[in-house]
This record gives structure tokens, sequence and C-alpha cells, in this order.
């Protein structure tokens, strides 16, 4: 009895090249991530936009460049802020004494009716015994190292002193022996790096590599800060000017090296441009408009004191621009980066419906953001407003104060870039991504593998019904040799 031996696909037959070429593009689709959402026609273009404005950009570095910090020694010092020679100091000892001893009356409040009751005690009674401290301190750097002179803290004063404690101490030459060196402020290096260390450890923690890249940015945007625009300023160039160079090579240096060299990242880039050329033209027009000078506290009359070239306007209109640059890139990576998951998700989606879903996101970015900026603008100026709380006049008198006016124009204007980023960077996202081909591939790729698939279904059912064929034929020749 003899066995008919069962037929056996060889690799080189119909059959199997079908399955095998199903498998191999099955595998193929898997082994790889989504198409680039990006051809390279659009590269081209973006990079034709993007390279201009980035050679502009050296150019004006390397044309303003002051060449270094400038030179103190150009003027003298005025002794007043920061513009004063400072040495490091000590507490040597702090003791309780009477103020009338010393001659250190403090200045209190006085109370509605407080101040007849105070006449009545002084004309009848003995002085209250007010209580002051006495500090000795040391001067422990500069070539009066080891002098020690006394200062006199009032009871109500902010500022407590403790044996030990480190100091910055201010120095005079000019003024008499024993009134040379006073204090300036209290030597906080140390929990001001402890700080920062926390900061770059939390940052990196959970920003593994790319916290460590955001870090490098952040070094780079304090470096063009301090050693271009600080020093372009002080060497007379426009603030303006400084400003919009200095703010979009921070831009260029912070998102390229945090987020890549990607066309993702170059429309934030182009998002971020077209916004800060809105915020500049709205300030300039609306500082101009409200004749707004600039000149509304201390620390600027100091700076123009000094240095009486600087444009004082054009000033506030370089911190509006430089303000508004950080809150910016956050909200452009964003949008970009939603447009671009929303392609990954739906290849086939076209730019409308990319835009108006994207927006959805961006319309909730664009709350808390806005809201975030109004607070910060409005705690840095809480002081102010306290005093304006406390003074007796109404809110348009305070608002169209130029101190207030000032600060309510910094921030509605970086405001307006703000919320008009979202639906730039949102639109030239979508259009970006929408006219690539890659999707079309992707279809096509998906249609080839179901082809292959009924191939290789129709492969295995003429396999079933030769193999139910050959066991007809053997079950018809056992009949046969039976009879």
């Amino acid at each position: 009895m003899t066995s008919t031996p069962q037929r056996q696909h060889h690799p080189d037959e119909p059959g199997h090249a079908h399955a095998g070429a199903s498998s191999h593009a099955h595998g193929h689709s898997h082994s790889h991530g989504p198409a680039t959402p990006v051809s390279n026609h659009l590269r081209k273009v973006i990079a034709a936009v993007l390279i201009p404005f980035a050679a502009a950009v050296v150019a004006g570095l390397i044309v303003l460049w002051p060449g270094g910090t400038p030179d103190h020694k150009a003027h003298e010092r005025s002794g007043l802020g920061f513009d004063q020679q400072t040495v490091a100091g000590r507490v040597v000892k702090v003791e309780e004494v009477n103020c009338a001893d010393v001659n250190a009356q403090p200045q209190q409040p006085v109370e509605p009716g407080q101040e007849a009751a105070n006449q009545e005690g002084g004309a009848g009674g003995p002085a209250k015994k007010t209580v002051c401290e006495r500090a000795t301190i040391e001067v422990t750097s500069g070539k009066d190292k080891g002098r020690t002179f006394e200062e006199i803290v009032p009871p109500n004063a902010s500022r407590k002193y403790s044996t030990g404690q480190k100091l910055k101490l201010s120095y005079a030459p000019k003024a008499p022996k024993n009134l040379q060196y006073s204090i300036s402020d209290v030597e906080r290096a140390l929990p001001m790096a402890l700080l920062a260390g926390l900061f770059a450890l939390a940052v990196v923690a959970v920003g593994r590599l790319r916290g460590v890249f955001a870090l490098v940015a952040l070094a780079v945007s304090f470096g063009v800060l301090t050693l271009f625009i600080l020093p372009a300023i002080l060497a007379g160039s426009n603030p303006l000017v400084v400003a919009v160079i200095g703010g979009s090579a921070i831009m260029l240096i912070a998102l390229y090296m945090c987020h890549g060299l990607t066309a993702r990242t170059s429309v934030a880039v182009l998002g971020t441009l077209i916004s800060l050329l809105l915020i500049g033209l709205l300030g300039s027009l609306f500082i101009g408009w409200a004749s707004l000078t600039g000149n509304t506290d201390d620390q600027t009359g100091l700076v123009h004191g000094l240095y009486p070239g600087i444009e004082i306007r054009g000033l506030l209109l370089a911190g509006v621009i430089i303000g508004s640059l950080g809150v910016l890139d956050d909200v452009t990576v964003t949008q970009t980066s939603a447009v671009w998951e929303l392609r990954e998700a739906d290849p086939t989606a076209g730019w409308r419906k990319l835009y108006a879903a994207a927006m959805r996101i961006g319309r909730d970015h664009i709350a808390s953001v806005v809201n975030t900026l109004v607070l910060a603008y409005a705690g840095a100026s809480l002081p102010l407003l306290l005093l304006f709380s406390i003074a007796d006049s109404g809110v348009e008198a305070v608002a169209t104060s130029e101190i207030v006016a000032e600060e309510i124009v910094r921030t509605l204007v970086g405001s307006i870039g703000l919320v008009a980023s979202v639906p730039v960077t949102t639109a030239l996202a979508a259009l970006v991504v929408s006219a690539d081909r890659a999707p079309r591939v992707g279809a096509e790729r998906g249609g080839a593998e179901q082809v292959g698939a009924g191939q290789v279904g129709a492969g295995q059912v003429g396999a079933g019904q030769g193999a139910g064929g050959g066991r007809s034929g053997r079950g018809r020749r056992r009949r046969a040799r039976g009879r």
C-alpha cells in the first residue's frame, strides 16, 4: 500500500510569494514610526524664510556688539543705588540701648487721639523708654579691613541684625571718616545659590536630557542679555533695535536648543516672530499715544542721569518685548506640538479640521496664560497698588496716572500679542502639515497590505481545496482495491 506524498509549497511558487510579500509589508509598517509630516519641499520653503532672518540677526549682533561692558571709570560714581563702592563686613556685637541716649527717636505713626495722650504723658509723667539696638560692624575686606563702626537700629526698623551675620557695606571715600562706611545690604549668596541648585536639579530630574538643554539655553539667554543687550543700550544704541535683535537671538537659540532643529520648531519660531512684531508695533503706538516717558522710578532716573544718551521711552518698549518673549515661546511651541500630534492621530485631516481642533486647545491655553501674565505684573507692582489703595483717589485717576498706565500698557500689549500668537501659529502649523504628501504614501502602503492579505487568503483556500481533493482521491483508490 503506497501513499501519495503531500505536495510541499516551494518558496518560489506564487502562493508563498504572496505570503512573504504580505508579511514583509506588515513588518515594515510597524518597525518605523509615523512618516515625517513635512516634505523636503516644505523644509526648503521654511528654510528660505528663516535663514535670511537668522542671517539678519547675526549681522545685527556683529554691527551693534558693544565690545565689552561699559567703562565705569569714564564717570565718577554717584554713590546712589548700585553705583557705589562696596566691601564685605560682618556683625561683631549687638546690644540694646535707650534710643534717647543715642539720639535715635523712631518715627512712629500717630493714631487719632494718640497725640493728645502723648502730650499729657509728657507734661505730667515720665516719657516712655524706647529700646533700640546698637550693632558693631567690622569691615572684612578692602584697605580698611579690621576697622569697626556702629549702626543704630530703631525698634520699628524692618531689618534686624544678629551677631556673626555677613553684610555688604557701602563706602563713601569723600565722607567724614566716621561716616565713610554704612550697611548697604545683607550677604545672601548661600541661600540664592542653594535655591538655584534646587531649581536646576528639579529641571534635570523631570526633563532629563531636555532639561539639561533647557538649562544651557537659559545660560545662553542670560549671556546674551548681560553681554549684548545691556552693554549695547549703555553704549548708546537704540534700545528698541537692540531688544529686537537680542530677543530674536535668544528665541532662536532657546527654541532650537530645547526642541531640536526640526520643521516643527521652525513653525514655532515663525509664529513667535510674527507675534513679536505685533507687540513691537502696538507698544510703539500706544506708548507714544499715551505720552509715556518711561521715567517713573528712581532706578530709571539714576540710569538716565548717569547715561543721558539713553532713550528712556525706547527702554520701556524694549522691556515690553523682552518680557513677552518667554511666554510667547511657551504658547507657540504648545500649539505647533498640538497640530503635529493631531495630524499623526488623523493623517487624513485637512488643514481646516486641524486648525479647529488645535484652536480648542489654544483657547484653554489663552485663558490660563493671559491670567498668568496679568498676575505676574500685578505681583511685581503690589506695593504700588497698595499705595494707591491707601490714597483717596478714584479708579480712573489711579489707572491713568503714568506710573500705573505704564504697567497697564505693558500688560495689555503683551497680552494682545500672546492671544494673537495662538491663531497665527496654529494656522501656520496646520497649513504646513496639511500640504505634505506623506499620508497618501501611507494610504497606498495600507492598500497594498490589504491586497496582499487577500491574495494570501485565496492561496490558503486553494491549498485547502487541493488537500481535500487529495484525500478524496485516496478514498476512491481504497474502495477500488476492496472491490
